[in-house]
This record gives C-alpha cells, sequence and structure tokens, in this order.
C-alpha cells in the first residue's frame, strides 16, 4: 500500500508511544497486529516520521540495553501534540474510529469456515477502501465520489435490512 489517510500514521505512532516505548519495527509489527495483519506500514513511512517527531521534540530516545536498537518514548510537547489529536478527532466524530482486527471473535454460534470467509471478504472490503481513497487523492473527480457514495449507502442499506429482518422489524416495500 502507497499511503494512508495524512495524519492516520502519526496519530497512531502517537497512541503507541504513550502507552510505552518502542522502537520503528515494533510500532509497524504492533500496527499490523492491530488491523489484523491487513496492513503494515513500511519502514520508509515509520523511521522518517519518528525521526521527524524526534527532531520537534515530540518524542526523544529512552535507554536500551538492547544494542542497535532504539525505542522512543512522549516528551510532554509530544503528548501535547497527542491532546490536541485527540481534539480534533473528536471534534469530527472519529474518536471511536481505530485500527483493530475485524469483527474481532464477535461472530459466535458459527463455523470455522464461516468465519475465514467473513474475514477474507471484510479483509477486501478494508483494502478496497484504503486502495480507493489513494485512487481518489490521485485522481478525484465528483462522479467518482457519487458512484462511492451510492455504493456505500446501497451496502449500508443493505446491512441495515438484514439486521431489521433478524430482529423481525422488516418493512417490505
Amino acid at each position: 500500500m502507497a499511503a494512508v489517510p495524512k495524519g492516520f500514521l502519526r496519530y497512531h505512532v502517537l497512541e503507541l508511544l504513550n502507552e510505552k516505548p518502542l522502537s520503528g519495527s515494533e510500532i509497524i509489527n504492533e500496527i499490523g497486529r492491530m488491523t489484523g495483519g491487513y496492513w503494515k506500514p513500511s519502514p520508509g513511512s515509520v523511521y522518517p516520521l519518528l525521526a521527524w517527531l524526534q527532531d520537534n521534540k515530540y518524542i526523544e530516545e529512552v535507554p536500551t540495553q538492547e544494542s542497535g536498537v532504539k525505542r522512543y518514548t512522549l516528551t510532554a510537547k509530544g503528548r501535547s501534540l497527542l491532546e490536541e489529536q485527540r481534539k480534533i478527532r473528536s471534534h469530527f466524530g472519529m474518536e471511536k474510529m481505530i485500527i483493530v482486527p475485524p469483527f474481532c471473535g464477535l461472530w459466535l454460534n458459527i463455523s470455522v469456515e464461516q468465519a475465514e470467509k467473513i474475514r477474507e471478504t471484510f479483509g477486501r472490503f478494508f483494502r478496497a477502501l484504503l486502495n480507493l481513497r489513494i485512487s481518489l487523492e490521485e485522481k478525484f473527480s465528483e462522479s467518482a465520489i457519487k458512484e462511492v457514495l451510492d455504493v456505500l449507502n446501497e451496502t449500508a442499506q443493505r446491512l441495515e435490512d438484514i439486521e431489521r429482518r433478524l430482529r423481525g422489524r422488516f418493512k417490505h416495500d
């Protein structure tokens, strides 16, 4: 994957470093784990970000016993930046948007095969959305946005209809 939405990686790196000191490779692996393996940022995006954060005094290197391993933690300035980012996300209703493995074992009473099909399909959907975001940045058009909105609205409506039917509230047209 060539790119992610602007600020996405920075925000999650700040959140991770707020929890505990991590190295660049640990950050890459942790984001991979959090996304269920659907996305792992490249070293070419993580290490320059860490250098920028360190140059701007948002993070600092912490001493480690391991040779050649650099771990970082947030500075007071970095915690302020994270709080600012959290406020912005909250203002735009994004505070619940986190990267987690899809469905996280919420599917009970289904076979392993069914769960795997759901996981694979969700993975395709997730990758399609990320790739679409990149493509729209490169070749934006109003007609493409309209088409995407039509598909997403139709999909949401169909899922809502299934949920209502399962709860016995389905209304026939």
